[in-house]
């Protein structure tokens, strides 16, 4: 990974948690302390950085996070750092500010993903907004990803058979059709359907179909 930038583990301790971080870049220090203020007075945490190269030698929150990204910095541009954390597999939300819009650049800033373009000077409500909103989002993402490690985790103990059976039920198959297809009995379809909901800790019909759906089977 370039110039180390990294996530930070589970096991660094839960001030790291689930607190939402708002990551700020820019070189311009009035700005820098401009938006900690704003982001202080309405109760988010917030870390700041002059440059790319800053933000890529820390470690990032392991909890939900937003960045919002100045254009043009010294060095590696805000349309750089979007590729290079893309590349090294970072996933997260991104809020451009620039005082230098043009349509091409905020096009191709949204098709790699930005979540918003603000061209400065932007109303402080309408930053907030789009902070709040990337936060809620990035939580969302964490916490089915979180659900998603935790059922794959159970489906290793899964027989070929139960994972058989189990894409049958993902496509909304009675279990007398799902017999038909495996060549096996109804009873058995029934007793490998079982053993699967146990393995998933599954508490309902529901719970499974869900379960079933975060497997991609």
């Amino acid at each position: 990974m370039l110039a180390g930038a990294r996530a930070a583990s589970s096991d660094e301790g839960p001030q790291a948690g689930d607190v939402p971080v708002v990551l700020v870049v820019d070189d311009d220090p009035d700005i820098r302390a401009s938006l900690t203020d704003m982001f202080d007075s309405v109760g988010m945490k917030v870390q700041v950085y002059a440059s790319t190269a800053a933000l890529l030698g820390d470690t990032l929150p392991n909890g939900p996070s937003c960045l919002v990204l100045d254009l043009r910095l010294p060095g590696s541009s805000g349309l750089e750092l979007q590729t290079q954390l893309a590349r090294d597999g970072i996933d997260i939300p991104i809020i451009f500010i620039t005082g230098h819009a043009d349509v091409p650049t905020s096009v191709r800033a949204m098709k790699a993903g930005a979540l918003d373009f603000l061209p400065k000077p932007f109303r402080e409500q309408e930053l907030l907004d789009a902070v709040s909103d990337a936060l809620r989002r990035d939580g969302e993402r964490r916490h089915g990803q979180r659900e998603r490690d935790v059922v794959r985790d159970l489906a290793r103990h899964l027989t070929a058979r139960e994972t058989d059976v189990l894409r049958g039920v993902a496509r909304g198959l009675l279990n007398k059709q799902i017999a038909y297809e495996l060549g096996i009995t109804e009873v058995t379809v029934k007793m490998h359907r079982s053993s699967a909901g146990r393995k998933l800790k599954s508490v309902s019909v529901a719970d499974m179909v869900r379960k079933i759906e975060l497997l991609d089977l």
